[in-house]
């Protein structure tokens, strides 16, 4: 049930003195099960993007097909689509407004017609999905730390047992124990569920560690789609458009300029480790001094 975009445009302010061009030209298969780091500076296109997934926006020109149908055909049923392709947006705790957590999590299946049986089955095993202790159920969400009021918002879609979640920032002013701790739940939960996850994040060590994809967006056109150790290769190129490669990226980089004979194609701390290590280990069989 991939999501397709053919030709995908968006103009706002059309037509006026304010007329601002947020998508231009974008093709993109989005396939059953992966997950996609979408990345760009401010003003990209990113947020514009992942609101026509699911219909919030609609295109001024092109298509946009999830399983083999156009989203925006008269007659398409967007609510059906909208639980299907959930998304979630950055900040999402400012959208928690019930009593209490369970309450709030119920909210979407409730509105999707279930029974109340189904409903809160639905909650209950969202909340769990998300790593969320039973003791704090009924309690108010605003009384919850920031960490655990996201993980209620994003519970909140996935009680509507979505195929496709769309997190937009989904860490922004999280600390990093916070940050590891939603992503990694996420991470499990794709491997567990097989869900399409597409997170938007200006954390390229976030993007780095967990995606399979990364489509980089510049000025409304995708700039890179491919793998993230393939696109980090243009790290000089992103830093021409504001964003930048991981740090450890940079870091092989200056090894390799100080004598080290490291690969510089690390993306992760983990990766970078056991390539610094061995090159050490070459090096000392060697008898070589280099930067030692």
């Amino acid at each position: 049930m991939a999501i397709i975009l053919d030709h995908v445009s968006h103009i706002y302010e059309e037509g006026t003195a304010m007329e601002v061009a947020a998508l231009r030209d974008v093709n993109l298969v989005i396939p059953d099960g992966q997950f996609i780091g979408l990345i760009g500076h401010t003003g990209s296109g990113k947020s514009t993007l992942v609101q026509h997934l699911n219909g919030l926006m609609k295109p001024t020109s092109g298509n946009i097909y999830y399983n083999g149908e156009d989203i925006n055909e008269d007659g398409f049923d967007r609510k059906n689509l909208r639980s299907k392709v959930g998304l979630v947006f950055q900040y999402p705790e400012h959208q928690l407004f019930e009593i209490d957590v369970f309450k709030d999590v119920c909210f979407g299946p409730k509105n999707m017609g279930l029974t109340e049986k189904e409903v809160q089955l639905r909650a209950y095993g969202a909340l769990k999905q998300v790593g969320l202790e039973d003791e704090y159920f009924y309690q108010s969400p605003f009384d919850l730390s920031g960490g655990q009021k996201r993980r209620v918002a994003i519970a909140g879609v996935l009680a509507m047992k979505p195929e496709v979640l769309i997190l937009d920032e989904p860490t922004a002013g999280l600390d990093p124990k916070g940050r590891d701790e939603i992503l990694d739940q996420i991470a499990m939960l794709r491997k567990e569920t097989g869900i399409t996850v597409v997170l938007v994040s200006h954390s390229m060590e976030d993007v780095a560690k967990y995606v399979d994809r990364i489509i980089v967006m510049n000025q409304g056109s995708v700039m890179y789609d491919d793998e993230p150790r393939a696109v980090f290769r243009h790290y000089r190129e992103l830093e021409e458009v504001g964003l930048a490669a991981p740090q450890v990226t940079y870091i092989m980089q200056e090894l390799r300029r100080q004598g080290l004979e490291v690969g510089t194609d690390a993306i992760t701390v983990e990766e970078a480790r056991d390539e610094i290590l061995k090159a050490v280990g070459r090096s000392r069989k060697m008898g070589g001094g280099g930067i030692y």
